[in-house]
């Protein structure tokens, strides 16, 4: 890290020396307290502060010269989340004298155990230069594991207080105010945890937590046995808070792999999702090269697909990519429903999925909450309303068969290769048997959904949903789906509706939402019996 500014190095220097500082003064009080050495602590709160907010000073005027994609602009933020740390170990410190003060009986306290868990505190704080400025990853790691002895001392101390609690000679405050002491050491060990991420991940150059490092390192060794070192760059950070990365030939620049990590239960239906797209329709997926699982997260490492996301083609793609990429995709969808169809019936279930999600949407767009009112002497039913009755009319309408299904199928979860001219799916922790007009109202909603406001851009994903329509029509009228559009409306209405939680766009967000309580309308104006005739004007729909 030696191209930051010596003003940000010296006072990282003086804070870290200010935190062992205090902390020294702390593990002496313990051995032998003293209201001077306790005055001593608590004077010295604005020391810290200040050289904290110097640090983020300077980080700020430097992050106004650095683009957010440079690796330099991690490293401020960083060393922000640092500084931040370090000073809340200082107030920490400081509170837990603040619970002494009002200990009767010091001993109650058992003092003796606390310098301690003070030195493991101030070793970690005594690692962290070198940890920074050295890109020392080991001696970050080393901080992030004094956390867990800090949180073994911690459920000792726990358990020797509770079990004081029976002790009809002890005071009571003076044993919940212990416990309040204990308490404020282990919240500094989690601070030291959290400095340990921030400095590992301005290591290697990407934001990380304990638990994905060693994922990520465990899985990179899969890959670096060949020579030449990989390096990691952020590909994207899904709303279910799991993070895709490429991993990269520092040399070549070619992605050898991409890695994806999150909660264990997530990647693990990932995981079953791509191995069951082998089995059923290979070629699809992508391969798993290697799994990885720690504590309560896991990882994967899987292959690099060439191509890009159809979202990509859309936005950027030349006219003749895009119906190139969209034929492939019909294609493939529609070979896919044929190889996998079976005679059981599916239910879409699009309302169920809606009412568990409208509070949600609710939550974001407050406006949303439409109470019933009154148009031209008539009452209109709140959309509530609207979706319980049509949820009553889409039970007894049910797909004629069931087919494998992508069950996330949003155009980034999509890639073209156009070389190859071949279609690849990606994120299948959702795939399973079901209804297609899952998959195909999704597809739809996700083009009409991107945010983009150029007028030609907005006329070619019309263009393209019209198409894409027509294909999944055509294939539901060869294999005898006659409710196709009843159940398709109300897809589309769903996936309108609860996707405006992901939008903050208010124009977009309204136009979204009024579409799918028209498309609901339509489905209960639709005499029940007659599903099979009900027509969308999808022209009118997808047209802005």
């Amino acid at each position: 890290m030696s191209n930051l500014p010596k003003t940000i190095r010296e006072n990282l220097h003086f804070l870290c020396a200010e935190i062992d500082g205090q902390l020294l003064q702390l593990e002496a009080f313990f051995k032998e307290p003293t209201i001077a050495r306790a005055r001593r602590i608590l004077e010295r709160a604005g020391y810290a502060h200040n050289l904290k907010a110097r640090i983020h000073a300077a980080c700020v005027r430097q992050l106004a010269n650095t683009r957010k994609d440079n690796r330099k602009h991690l490293t401020l933020r960083s060393l922000e989340l640092v500084a931040t740390d370090l000073q809340r170990i200082a107030n920490l410190a400081r509170q837990s004298l603040r619970h002494v003060e009002r200990i009767d009986a010091f001993a109650t306290l058992l003092p003796e155990r606390y310098p301690a868990v003070v030195r493991s505190v101030r070793k970690g704080v005594g690692k962290i230069e070198n940890a920074f400025f050295d890109n020392d990853s080991k001696q970050a790691i080393e901080i992030g594991e004094l956390q867990k002895k800090i949180e073994t001392d911690y459920r000792k101390l726990f358990k020797a207080y509770t079990r004081d609690m029976g002790n009809p000679k002890l005071r009571p405050a003076d044993i919940a105010n212990s416990l309040l002491v204990a308490n404020e050491f282990q919240r500094m060990g989690d601070s030291l945890n959290t400095i340990s991420e921030a400095l590992i991940s301005a290591n290697i150059g990407q934001a990380v937590n304990l638990e994905r490092y060693f994922s990520l390192q465990s899985l990179k060794s899969d890959l670096e046995g060949a020579g030449g070192g990989l390096k990691i760059e952020t590909i994207a950070e899904t709303r279910s808070g799991s993070s895709v990365s490429a991993l990269k030939n520092k040399k070549t620049e070619e992605v050898a792999a991409v890695f994806k990590d999150g909660e264990k239960s997530k990647v693990r239906e990932e995981r079953a999702g791509v191995k069951s797209w082998h089995e059923i329709y290979p070629g699809l997926a992508p391969k798993i090269l290697s799994y990885e699982k720690r504590d309560q997260s896991a990882a994967l490492l899987i292959e690099h697909l060439p191509g890009t996301t159809f979202e990509h083609i859309v936005l950027n793609g030349s006219e003749e990519i895009c119906k190139k990429a969209l034929a492939s995709l019909s294609t493939t969808l529609k070979d896919v429903w044929k190889q996998t169809k079976t005679s059981e019936p599916a239910e879409l279930g699009s309302m169920q999925q809606l009412a568990e999600r409208l509070d949600e949407v609710r939550r974001i767009h407050p406006e949303f909450k439409d109470p019933a009112t009154r148009f031209a002497g008539q009452k209109l039913p709140c959309l509530d309303e609207l979706v319980a009755e049509a949820n009553a009319r889409e039970m007894k309408v049910s797909a004629p068969f069931s087919v494998y299904i992508h069950g996330d199928f949003n155009v980034d979860n999509i890639i073209y290769d156009p070389d190859e001219n071949r279609i690849h799916f990606i994120d299948l922790h959702r795939s399973r048997y079901m209804d297609y007009v899952q998959d195909v109202s999704v597809f739809l909603v996700s083009n009409y959904r991107l945010q983009v406001r150029d007028r030609d851009t907005r006329h070619r994903i019309m263009r393209l949903c019209l198409d894409f329509h027509k294909s999944a029509k055509a294939f539901a009228r060869k294999h005898g789906d006659d409710t196709f559009e009843f159940r398709l409306a109300l897809g589309l209405a769903r996936s309108f509706a609860s996707s405006t939680r992901f939008i903050f766009d208010k124009q977009l967000s309204r136009r979204m939402w009024l579409r799918a309580r028209y498309l609901i309308e339509q489905t209960i104006a639709c005499k029940a019996g007659e599903e099979a005739r009900l027509r969308l004007p999808m022209k009118e729909i997808f047209v802005d």
